[in-house]
């Protein structure tokens, strides 16, 4: 297969995940090459995500690398046989390429659960708020990036309207729905939405209250995505330089557990409901 120019964080992973076998194994990349009947370059690549691989040499690469974990041999050969261009792909160019690789992992993942502290979750966003939002960056984005961005965020919620959805669970602070972003009325409809969508098949919010006493776990605002299997899972985090994805096994379980936590902690869905709706009624 050619080269890629860049690779995805998807097809990324995949590779990630053929040198965890590798090293598993015990193989340097010419001990893998040779085992293979190719050169250490080809390993390089197609481990970088550079070069595809088909189905049938990741089951290959599995045996030689004497991997058990069917499951894991499965899902693996599903990722390389799966050559969906996906809505998203008409951003390509235009948009940062994390946008892209957050759009294919929800739509690839199993389910789906995110926790804000400051903000809406972006799937339960309405237009008027992600134009808020995307107009108070600095420096400030031109008008039309802006608006492609919020077209992108709005056509990302079709893992929620699909049959079957996505399972998606939200787990929002108290804080992020008091935020106000743009006008009143538009935060109102804004809570709104986010009634309309906990109701919808698949999908429960769930509300973290101020006045949770000895609650101090607020550095966990992150977007997880089930894999296929759980050491395909990803978790996907905004910082200061920009977007990072976390794939690592000891990661993830720490990520696990934080949500886990803050799910305990917060309010039932139907208690969630009944307080963002009388939050409606303060605005």
């Amino acid at each position: 297969m050619p080269r890629r120019q860049q690779a995805t964080a998807r097809q990324q992973r995949l590779g990630a995940e053929l040198r965890k076998l590798r090293e598993a194994a015990g193989l340097k990349g010419r001990d893998a090459a040779e085992l293979l009947g190719t050169d250490s370059a080809q390993v390089s690549q197609f481990e970088a995500g550079l070069a595809g691989v088909s189905e049938a040499r990741v089951r290959r690469i599995a045996a030689h690398y004497t991997c058990t974990d069917q499951e894991l041999v499965n899902a693996l050969a599903a990722m390389a046989a799966d050559r969906t261009r996906g809505w998203w792909e008409e951003y390509r160019g235009r948009l940062p390429s994390s946008f892209l690789d957050l759009s294919e992992l929800e739509y690839h993942a199993a389910y789906q659960w995110d926790v804000e502290f400051l903000f809406i979750p972006g799937l339960l966003q309405t237009e008027d708020y992600a134009r808020a939002l995307f107009s108070s960056r600095v420096p400030q984005l031109p008008e039309d990036e802006r608006e492609l961005r919020v077209r992108h965020r709005m056509q990302r919620r079709v893992i929620l309207e699909k049959a079957p959805p996505v399972p998606y669970e939200a787990v929002i602070h108290e804080a992020a729905l008091r935020m106000m972003v743009g006008s009143r009325a538009a935060a109102r409809v804004q809570l709104a939405r986010v009634l309309e969508l906990s109701e919808a098949e698949g999908t429960s919010v769930r509300v973290i209250p101020f006045d949770l006493e000895h609650f101090i776990d607020v550095g966990a605002a992150m977007v997880y995505a089930g894999g296929a299997v759980p050491k395909l899972d990803t978790v996907v985090r905004d910082g200061p330089h920009g977007t990072v994805f976390v794939d690592s096994e000891a990661q993830l379980g720490v990520f696990r557990t934080h949500f886990r936590r803050l799910e305990s902690a917060s309010l039932d869905p139907g208690r969630s409901r009944d307080f963002i709706h009388s939050l409606t009624k303060e605005l």
